[in-house]
């Protein structure tokens, strides 16, 4: 593999055989890595969430059904 420089672009190289540019910036790597976490567990966090407030509509849903049957009396 030979890797050549992209003018202008001191974080870009280009790989010769396959035409491929390659970001070699390091910061730039990590801070996608780190946004990239971050956006998964705001993911799980709002799956969680909506897990929990299926939950509680069938919790209230059982709880409505006993009240009426002790209203009615049965």
């Amino acid at each position: 593999m030979s890797l050549i420089k992209v003018k202008e672009h001191s974080n870009l190289i280009k790989d010769s055989r396959t035409g491929q540019i390659i970001d070699n910036d390091e910061d730039s790597y990590q801070r996608y890595m780190t946004g990239k976490k971050a956006r998964q567990v705001a993911k799980e966090k709002a799956l969680t969430v909506e897990e929990d407030l299926a939950n509680l509509k069938n919790e209230i849903g059982e709880i409505k059904s006993l009240l009426k049957e002790l209203v009615n009396g049965n």
